[in-house]
């Protein structure tokens, strides 16, 4: 492994020792802490608790990889990858190096598992479902809430771009988690009101950031378990990211709860990757990886969405192609 570069191969296989040395860069708030001006790994290590040594060669080879900067006196400094580990940067990832570093790194470590198997790994590790786990966990279910933001933050301005949602009086928000997209929406089309469906732990946390958008006079937030009932009384309803973490059964019942609270004129609208077909490299056929091991569900093809939203008493009407990864699935009641 002399040289520049790893061979291709060699970089896939070693590609954890980036994720994980990541990871530790934004357990420790390092880039929080470098933001404030170059520093040496002492006074890092003083201020994380860790061994000087040993954080200094962490801090050295996230430098080799653009991550920090370190000068002639062995201080580190900052750089335009270590300013998305900053918690208060505008597009902070570091919500999402935690997460990934701690529950999805032990998932996919039991990837042999999910494959033999075809079940999730989470369940194996942590002895219960992902969304039910979360819910015990106050802190890390702040972490996801704050990673998902990060990660699919900029599908919102996408979406609107590509997606004309005029003429919705009402837009219902299924599992729309801290509501950042729904207020989104709101945001673009000031006429529009808004539900907000989601378990009753999740809407709690999300009543503040509305209130302080301005938006509780529009925007109501009703406590929800889709499996069991989805709110009537919208124009829309729109799941993004909700399907592809349940199975075809599951997601069926979903689907036909949203049908069943919808009039013949409602509109289902699912934001979510469609896996392409061909061997091109896709974002979506690895996350339907991260699918399989944590939540057990996965991405699905246009025709694997025909095939559901027939099932469930749709017709898959359109398909809107967005500048992000993920694309609009509309539906009409068949």
């Amino acid at each position: 492994m002399s040289g520049p570069q790893a061979p291709p191969l060699v970089s896939m296989i070693t590609g954890y020792w980036i994720s994980q040395a990541v990871y530790v860069a934004a357990e420790l708030g390092l880039a929080d802490l470098i933001k404030k001006g170059p520093q040496t790994p002492e006074q890092l290590a003083a201020a994380t608790k860790t061994q000087p040594e040993a954080l200094y060669r962490l801090l050295r080879a996230l430098a080799s990889l653009g991550v920090f900067r370190e000068d002639e006196q062995q201080r580190f400094g900052m750089t335009p990858a270590a300013e998305s580990l900053a918690s208060d940067s505008p597009h902070s990832q570091r919500a999402v190096a935690i997460m990934m570093g701690e529950q999805h790194y032990a998932c996919w470590g039991e990837l042999l598992y999910s494959v033999r198997t075809g079940k999730n790994a989470f369940d194996k590790i942590y002895g219960e479902p992902v969304f039910n786990w979360l819910s015990k966990h106050p802190p890390e279910a702040k972490t996801f809430d704050d990673a998902m933001v990060a990660i699919h933050g900029r599908e919102t301005a996408a979406m609107l771009d590509g997606f004309d949602f005029a003429g919705i009086g009402t837009l219902a928000d299924v599992g729309g988690g801290n509501g950042s997209v729904l207020r989104g929406v709101l945001e673009r089309y000031p006429a529009m009101r808004g539900m907000l469906c989601d378990l009753p732990g999740v809407v709690e946390r999300a009543n503040p950031q509305i209130a302080a958008a301005g938006l509780a006079g529009r925007l109501q937030t009703i406590p929800t378990n889709f499996f069991e009932a989805i709110p009537p009384g919208a124009d829309a309803y729109l799941m993004r990211h909700i399907i592809h973490d349940w199975n075809d059964e599951q997601s069926l019942q979903i689907l036909r709860n949203a049908r069943a609270a919808m009039g013949d004129s409602g509109r289902l609208l699912i934001v979510e990757n469609v896996i392409p077909a061909g061997n091109d490299p896709s974002f979506a056929k690895l996350l339907d990886l991260n699918m399989l091991v944590i939540p057990g569900g996965k991405e699905r093809t246009e025709t694997e969405y025909r095939e559901l939203f027939a099932a469930a008493g749709f017709q898959l009407t359109q398909i809107t192609p967005t500048r992000a990864d993920v694309s609009v699935i509309e539906g009409r009641p068949a």
